[in-house]
């Protein structure tokens, strides 16, 4: 093809220009008839579309497009889509932000809805008003497909290679199906099942929420030392037992006390009751090994339920249930077994937890049941993920996937696929031994994928949850809420020997768990999903290993019996510089487009490959500025490789020694590179190919300019020796580059060949057969001569053109040798007139000796 160099090569427009052609061509369209064996597969992060995107995403987005990049040069059709995770608490939060609403399910559809807001809602807002489920549901479909948009064109513009055409969201129909038939086929399998027990519950989203949700947060508290008081006649020496608890409103909750089977102190008192104070409920004192003898007074109270401990100690001490605490937050208007509705609990009735807690602890001061002052404490808190006040543990019937039984059968998963960074694998591992209970999959909240079953309704009118109605799976997807069972019809929903559908649905990690099937369409289209199950890579963050990855082994385990990738790449964290995680919750982040406007996409995408897989990384502009600067030296560097001949000048034609140097170096750095890639170390690829291509800028190209130009001094093979190493190298280098900085290297491809540089083959060391042999010490000599007079020429505060009268340098044998091979070279790119090599004596070291011309000469 013709060449088109520009005369001053710019990055201006270069993005919008260059992203229009990707975007013609379809040049990372997936060829869904390759065979699986030709197939790369990613199981792509679908990003949660609710709100707006922050440069975390950028940075570990663009790890993987580097990949998916690298791979489709090497041979590889690469299956790259694109998701969006549109379905789940952060989305209804959002639309009830955005729209000024919210949801009651109460309330009946209204087909005239309009929102009151679009965005603007006051900060004062106080009244909002309610929706019905549906008219919510279509708001948020409304909102996140605005949403979707706005980050469609982010990663466009970000340049990332993935397929469009292959986009799917996690609440689509299809991929409702899609997690409603894997549902069904777990609940046929026994791998989800119903079970009315503790769940760990938001009071403020009302919803149940899951072990891997939890955060720990450090709160003020205080231990309560209270005294329970013996019962009957012991005659045993001992009088009251006085337990400390940071949570004294929870005493009419109390089932038992428990200490350490080999604490002494309590031996004698396992086996008896006590009675609790205020209520005087009689619960007996048992033994379990998790009682710690050094917490408080080492003997604690058993509520049913004030955390995670209480659960396992009251499954199995086989403990009855006490619950105090309604899902609102509040306490419960009916009272415990045992405890009078006229007495001290009827002054805590409907209260919140904090002002319930208040009135305890006066009623226990009164009583003399509070033994001195409460002692403050700081402690840690268990908060949903997302939530703003401490968790509760209340009774409800949820769904439930297995996990705690297939312990070993989760373990064994990850063993069979390759983890980057390696240690990786260990956060996984330790997450699993930790299980103390299975996933909860339900939730109860509106925007999400439906459970597609119905119950039963007795004759009294009451649910009967074991009457249990499910839908044929061709009919899938279903909303029981709109849908009927078979053999009924709609006016017996909710009657007396009718039907109810159920109210939930799934958690968004229970589709989100899925994305290998949502997006290789498993069930739907079986051709393409054998062309790539299992998946060749997971990559995302490693906080959401305990989430994420492991809830998708845990489904890929239950359905297939497999690890459901080959590999698992983990990213690190955008750190700000205090070194704390930027998040959108903690309000320090940084807009992605802000960055592209200032830096150019390729810059950005220099920065964030610039991470070590896994590792977090502070925020540093800097390095993207350093980014933009190596894409403005790219460009000016191809233009001069490309502007010494029109022609195209064979490989075969490098004969010059130090063109076989730079030839054998390139060839060396393609490996490294290939090895690097193969490993999953982007990183390490980029800061190779970096390094490489700053040394042939700083020395290669200056001493290969004169005979590059050719002319009268030069023989025709001399000077096609030197145009063909520009080119060859330039050919390589812009695929090294291609995976990191896409647009410019697309750019100078476009200069002077066909198609598009990520179209090509990457380049591997037996196409630069020029350097077989070749001895880099020439290479390596020719650039510290040149710089040794470089830098006599800085000490003397002339020009780097200005000329040299002479230089001297004084070598070993052999690097004298290899000087005088690129002696030309060293003097054309110095300026010097005379340069003389002589060889060192034994034992001497090399020096060089500059002598400048004289300013006149300088000034002709």
């Amino acid at each position: 093809m013709a060449r088109r160099v520009p005369e001053k090569p710019s990055l201006d427009g270069l993005e919008a220009r260059v992203g229009a052609v990707w975007a013609e061509t379809g040049v990372y369209a997936f060829d869904c008839t390759a065979e699986r064996s030709e197939v790369y597969a990613i199981d792509t992060p679908p990003p949660t579309v609710s709100g707006s995107l922050h440069v975390g995403h950028v940075f570990s987005y663009t790890h993987t497009d580097t990949i998916a990049r690298y791979q489709r040069m090497t041979g590889k059709k690469v299956f790259y889509p694109m998701g969006w995770d549109d379905n789940g608490l952060p989305t209804e939060r959002r639309v009830q932000n955005y729209y000024g609403v919210t949801c009651d399910p109460s309330v009946p559809y209204d087909a005239s809805f309009v929102a009151p807001f679009a965005g603007n809602v006051p900060k004062d807002l106080r009244d909002r008003p309610a929706i019905s489920r549906k008219n919510f549901v279509e708001l948020c479909h409304t909102l996140t497909a605005e949403d979707e948009k706005v980050f469609e064109a982010l990663w466009r513009r970000l340049g990332l290679s993935v397929d469009w055409s292959l986009m799917y969201t996690t609440i689509g129909r299809e991929a409702q199906a899609i997690s409603q038939r894997a549902f069904l086929r777990n609940v046929e399998a026994g791998v989800a099942y119903p079970s009315e027990a503790p769940t760990l519950w938001d009071v403020d989203f009302r919803s149940a929420v899951a072990q891997a949700e939890l955060v720990d947060k450090e709160m003020p508290g205080a231990y309560h030392a209270i005294a329970f008081h013996r019962t009957g006649g012991t005659g045993d020496g001992f009088g009251d037992v006085v337990i400390e608890t940071t949570r004294p409103e929870l005493l009419a909750a109390c089932v038992a006390l428990v200490a350490h089977p080999d604490d002494a102190r309590y031996q004698p008192l396992f086996g008896t009751t006590v009675r609790t104070p205020l209520y005087g409920v009689e619960v007996p004192v048992l033994a379990h090994e998790l009682a710690d003898p050094e917490k408080g007074s080492g003997i604690a109270m058993i509520c049913t339920f004030g955390d995670l401990t209480d659960v396992i100690w009251w499954r199995e001490l086989q403990l009855p249930t006490r619950a105090s605490i309604g899902r609102d937050g509040c306490m419960l208007a009916t009272p415990p077994d045992g405890v009078a509705a006229d007495g001290p609990y009827a002054e805590i009735v409907g209260k919140g937890v904090k002002q319930a807690q208040k009135i305890v602890v006066a009623q226990l001061v009164a009583s003399g049941e509070l033994i001195g002052d409460p002692r403050p404490i700081t402690h840690q808190v268990k908060f949903f993920e997302k939530g703003d006040r401490p968790l509760e543990i209340v009774t409800s019937r949820q769904w439930f996937v297995r996990t705690v039984a297939d312990r070993d059968a989760l373990l064994q998963r990850a063993t069979e696929m390759q983890w980057h960074p390696p240690y990786m694998k260990s956060r996984y591992d330790d997450w699993v031994k930790g299980l103390n209970g299975d996933w909860c999959i339900s939730r109860q909240r509106f925007f999400g994928v439906p459970f597609p079953l119905w119950y039963g309704v007795d004759a009294s009118g009451e649910t009967d949850y074991s009457v249990v109605m499910f839908p044929d799976q061709e009919a899938l997807p279903i909303d029981p809420q709109s849908d009927v069972p078979a053999c009924f019809t709609e006016a017996q929903r909710g009657q007396p020997g009718g039907f109810v559908g159920d109210p939930d649905v799934m958690d968004t990690w229970a589709t989100s768990s899925l994305t290998p099937q949502i997006s290789g369409r498993w069930s739907v289209n079986d051709d393409l999903w054998a062309r790539m199950y299992p998946m060749d890579l997971r990559p995302q963050a490693h906080d959401i290993i305990r989430t994420w990855l492991f809830a998708t082994v845990v489904r890929a385990n239950a359905e297939f019996g497999i690890a459901p990738w080959k590999n698992a790449a983990m990213s690190g964290w955008i750190l700000d510089p205090d070194r704390k995680k930027m998040s959108k919750s903690q309000g320090n982040v940084v807009v992605p487009t802000d960055l592209l406007e200032e830096f150019g996409s390729d810059a950005v995408r220099y920065w964030a490959a610039s991470a070590r897989p896994g590792v977090d990384t502070t925020f540093d502009s800097g390095q993207m500025k350093i980014g933009r600067k190596l894409a403005v030296k790219l460009l000016n560097a191809s233009r001069f490789s490309l502007g010494c001949t029109e022609n195209a000048v064979a490989p075969e034609k490098i004969s010059a020694p130090i063109d076989c140097a730079l030839i054998a170096r390139l060839s060396t750095l393609v490996d490294e590179a290939t090895a690097a890639f193969d490993g999953y170390d982007y990183a390490r690829a980029l800061e190779r190919t970096e390094a490489f291509f700053w040394s042939f800028c700083d020395n290669y190209l200056e001493l290969a300019k004169s005979r590059a130009y050719g002319g009268e001094r030069y023989d025709t093979a001399v000077s096609e020796s030197a145009q063909a190493t520009l080119q060859l190298t330039l050919s390589v280098m812009l695929r090294l580059f291609a995976p990191f900085i896409p647009f410019v290297t697309d750019e100078v491809w476009s200069w002077w060949r066909d198609g598009s540089v990520h179209a090509q083959a990457w380049p591997t060391s037996a196409e630069l057969g020029a350097g077989v042999g070749a001895d880099d010490l020439v290479l390596s000599v020719a650039s510290e001569t040149l710089s040794g007079v470089r830098k006599a020429k800085t000490e003397a505060k002339v020009s780097i053109k200005a000329a040299v009268a002479s230089a001297v340098a004084t070598l070993t044998a052999e690097r004298a040798s290899a000087l005088r091979l690129v002696a030309s070279d060293v003097s054309d790119a110095g300026v010097v007139s005379a340069l003389t090599i002589l060889v060192a004596e034994d034992g001497a070291e090399g020096s060089l000796t500059v002598v400048l011309a004289p300013p006149e000469a300088n000034n002709e």
